[in-house]
Formats: C-alpha cells, structure tokens, sequence
C-alpha cells in the first residue's frame, strides 16, 4: 500500500487502509472491521524475520517467471542514497559521549573565545566552518537514536545519516532481482559482487538453473581492477562487464598487477568504447534510475521512518516487491500502479459517453443500452439507465 499509495509512513499507510473501503475491500476486511494500526504493522513487522521478506521477494520473481518477465542474461546494477531517521544535530561522540553544542563549546573554551548565548555559539560554528575546520567523521561520530546510520552525502547535497540501497535489474524486462540495503559508508566497488551474487542465487531458484547473468553494466563508480577480476570470475568466462573507467592522472602500472587483472581491465574499456557499450550505458541509466523513481520518489522510500538497517532492509525489500507486482500488472492489464489504471478507466468511461450519441442513433434496445452503461456506471440509478 506505501509503494502504490506513494505513503512513506507507517502511520500514514495504517491511516490510509482504515479510510479507504476500497483498500480494505482488496485487503479482505469488512467496510466495518478495523484494520491494524501503526503499532500493531509495526510489532508484525519486528517479528517476522528477514528471511521471510526474502522469500516474498523470491516466490514475486517466480511469478514473473511464470509471465515471462525474467531474461537474466543483461543486468544492470546502481546504488542510491536512503535518507534515515535520525538528525544530525542528535548525533554524539563515541570517545566522551559529548552532544554537538557541548562539543563546539569546549572547542570554543580552549580557542578562548567566549560563549554567552546560542547565537554565539552558532557564529563560532560558522567561522569553524568557514577556516575549514569543521569536519565530522563516522569514525568519531555516531547517532544515538540509529547506530546503523552513517553520515554521508545525499543526492542533493545535503550531509545527512543515510543508508546506501543498490538494485541489480534485468535490463530487458526491468525486474529488480536483488535490492539489498547497506551502510551509507560502503564503497560501490566493495557491494557488487555480494549483490551480483545473491541476484544469480534468487535467478537459479526462480527458473530452475535455467539462466546466467552474462552481461554486467554499472557506471564508473564501479570501476575498480579487484572488483572486474571478481566479477569475471563470478559471471563465468563467457561473462562480460561494460563498466566506464574513471579518468586517471597517471598511467596504469601493470608490473604489480597479474595478466588476468590486466586482462580484465583492458577488455572491459574496449568493449565500453564501443557503441553497444554506449548502448548498454544509456539502457542502465533509464531502466536502473526508473527504479529508484518508482520505489524512493513515487513509492516514498527515499526518507525512512524506520530505524535499524535490518528495518530498512524490509521496507525497501517489499518496495521492490511491489515494484515487480506492478510489472504483472502492466502485462495483464496495460498499466502498472493504482492510479494509472483509474486513469486507464476514466478514459474508457469517455469513450464510452462519446458513443452514446452514435449509438442512439442507432435505436438499440433498452436492455443492450442498461447493461453498457452499468458496466462504467455501476452506481447509476436504473431509472437514469432507462432513460
């Protein structure tokens, strides 16, 4: 319901589902009954382990199988940035235990300024900030209210306690085959390959051994010599990696470096330079970025209500869920969320009132006319009908 509804809260998802009939309706509820509120979805949610989330994830990508919604063979892989539910200003230090004010005062005592009220306190700040002295490190710093969360840089540039979430997709059919959600301060390099990983795990379970990611395209973020030799050996030797290599200062020294890592890193920037790696590039930047869209921005997963990266692992988790739902939905019936498929019959409700006046014209009888206007208007009065 958060993930079609666009509700990012657990509140506002329990809010939703009590006021809507048709929403309790689909969830099986009487228009009386009460559904539960945020405390009980959430003691629900902290009983459920892990493993249960995944298996929904798995028993989703097995019917998408059924559909044919899973080629396997063309992944593309991209991370994100999860805003989570802690503030900066909470944060403490793991040496003394100090909060930030308490800090910047003792900061300020030993510089021998003087600090007679918040406004000065905050200038001092500043004027720390502005001489380029104002650092916070993850290793110093941490959040009391969320231990897992790391300060890091949001998509828009704000400094903030986040989590890194990264998708691996089938390029073809936009199904996600894994979502996992990590500490903001992981590098990209060190995240592929457990993600590769555990997408070609949940595709041999859904199609049997039937499919090999053969193909891997990530931006340069990914580009690293260890993680292309670790991905060839995990794609297999028919495997292939279309990652761009960032621009480099200096030279490659290659008298360090193995044949195969050499190997490895030469034949991924020629098969990038061409124009089915350009290709390649384009297709991951509109599948891949779509659906972090659908889940963070329209879903409302971007901000995280929940704390703990075991939480925020269900959350985004089932975000992905629904994300491939929406696949099945697409193919059987031409849209793929709640509100399109609204707009899909508003729009044959139209077409249908455009042709009552050719169709009057026509003279057709009473019965014919009474059963194609119910079918649009179902809670039109049969008086109106027969008219």
């Amino acid at each position: 319901m958060g993930y079609f509804e666009g509700i990012d809260s657990q509140r506002g998802i329990a809010w939703r589902c009590e006021d809507s009939l048709s929403l309790k309706r689909f969830l099986g509820f009487e228009p009386f009954d009460e559904t539960p509120d945020h405390s009980s979805l959430s003691r629900i949610r902290g009983r459920l382990p892990l493993e249960v989330f995944h298996a929904v994830h798995q028993f989703v990508l097995e019917v998408l199988h059924d559909h044919k919604l899973i080629d396997g063979t063309l992944v593309g892989v991209d991370a994100t940035t999860l805003e989570a539910n802690a503030a900066m200003k909470s944060i403490v230090r793991k040496d003394t235990g100090e909060d930030w004010d308490t800090y910047v005062r003792r900061l300020a005592e030993a510089d021998g300024v003087e600090i007679k009220s918040k406004s000065d306190l905050i200038r001092y700040d500043k004027d720390r900030n502005n001489r380029g002295k104002k650092k916070v490190s993850n290793e110093e710093w941490t959040s009391p209210a969320d231990p897992d969360a790391r300060i890091a840089r949001m998509k828009d540039g704000r400094t903030h306690l986040a989590y890194k979430a990264e998708h691996v997709v089938d390029l073809k059919t936009e199904a996600i085959l894994e979502a996992e959600v990590y500490h903001a301060t992981e590098a990209d390099t060190a995240t592929l390959v457990p993600s590769l990983e555990s997408a070609q795990k949940h595709l041999d379970q859904a199609t049997g051994l039937l499919c090999d990611i053969r193909k891997l395209v990530a931006d340069k973020g990914y580009h690293a010599v260890n993680t292309l030799q670790a991905c060839r050996e995990s794609l297999g030797i028919r495997g292939k990696t279309y990652i761009p290599e960032p621009q480099r200062k200096t030279e490659w020294d290659w008298s360090k470096r193995t044949d195969a890592e050499r190997k490895a890193v030469t034949n991924n920037r020629h098969r990038t330079q061409r124009a089915y790696g350009k290709h390649l590039q384009r297709r991951r930047s509109e599948v891949v970025e779509r659906s972090f869209a659908h889940i963070c921005e329209t879903g409302g997963g971007r901000r995280s209500w929940l704390r703990g990266i075991e939480n925020v692992r269900k959350r985004h988790l089932l975000g992905a869920v629904s994300h491939n739902l929406g696949l099945v939905l697409r193919k059987l019936l031409g849209t793929g969320k709640v509100r399109q498929f609204a707009m899909l019959w508003s729009r044959l409700s139209t077409a249908v009132n455009a042709l009552a006046g050719p169709l009057s014209q026509l003279q057709p009888s009473t019965a014919i006319c009474s059963r194609l206007f119910s079918i649009f208007r179902p809670n039109t009065p049969a008086h109106v009908l027969t008219a």
